[in-house]
């Protein structure tokens, strides 16, 4: 029998050479769909927030490339207390302060004794769950993780060379109403269960949130992210196709935004 290679663990200057290359790439995502919107020259975004591109119309877009994952946030608890949506939020807030809370705020602590911590974020992954299997609770909680309540109108993907235009209705919705929330199980022997919550169809994981413990850089933070292979297959299945835009072909436009995408003066 051969021996198996030896898995290769990431420096931590890799892995922040890896986020740079992620951020890069979604910017000039970003700028090759303003330029397709015929933006070249007064392309303008806001990289503080979700909105990557606000068109001629002056409607905002998130938009998401990537081959496996798309990270919708990654925050500490200090982003959970200042910001008064996750506050007011039926209570989601407080249990995703609750998930940080399990944890020692040392990170050196946490290494000498990481049982524990995940014991205590049990009980704060099942809340979460029982909290999200609420269709009013998961729409609000989508909304202001994908969307900022609004503020962005458009979630627009670049899939194999096309970018996807999505209205947030459309996509809150078809979520909502096709989405299972679930915690995840033991991955096997000595591992703890209920440490994430999941978003699935078909059984098949789409979403997941989950605390990000494996470096100093990101300790005591809750990363969602959403796996894009699978939410494409999903969008595409459930939100027909209603246009296209541009003489490149590279821009598809789904449902509701056909409304009113690409209806600004040429």
């Amino acid at each position: 029998m051969e021996e198996a290679e030896p898995k290769i663990r990431k420096s931590r200057a890799s892995s922040s050479k890896d986020a740079r290359e992620y951020r890069q790439r979604g910017y000039d995502d970003a700028l090759e769909f303003a330029k397709l919107i015929g933006m070249e020259k007064d392309y303008i975004n806001d990289l503080k927030a979700k909105k990557d591109v606000i068109d001629p119309s002056g409607d905002t877009h998130s938009v998401k490339g990537g081959v496996k994952k798309w990270q919708i946030f990654l925050y500490g608890r200090g982003r959970f207390e200042s910001d008064i949506t996750f506050r007011v939020m039926n209570g989601i807030g407080e249990i995703l302060i609750e998930c940080i809370d399990a944890f020692p705020e040392s990170f050196s602590e946490y290494k000498r004794d990481k049982a524990t911590p995940k014991k205590r974020l049990r009980s704060a992954m099942v809340k979460l769950k029982d909290k999200l299997k609420d269709k009013t609770n998961l729409e609000a909680f989508l909304n202001k993780s994908i969307f900022n309540v609004g503020e962005v109108e458009y979630l627009t993907v670049k899939h194999e060379g096309i970018f996807h235009v999505f209205h947030r209705d459309d996509v809150l919705k078809m979520f909502c109403d096709n989405l299972e929330v679930c915690n995840s199980s033991a991955a096997g022997a000595g591992t703890t269960p209920e440490q994430k919550v999941l978003l699935r169809y078909k059984g098949v994981n789409l979403g997941e949130i989950e605390m990000r413990n494996d470096s100093k850089v990101h300790y005591r933070e809750i990363r969602f992210n959403m796996i894009k292979p699978k939410a494409m297959d999903l969008l595409f299945e459930k939100i027909p196709k209603t246009g296209t835009y541009g003489k490149e072909n590279k821009i598809f436009i789904y449902g509701k935004a056909s409304k009113r995408f690409g209806r600004w003066k040429r």
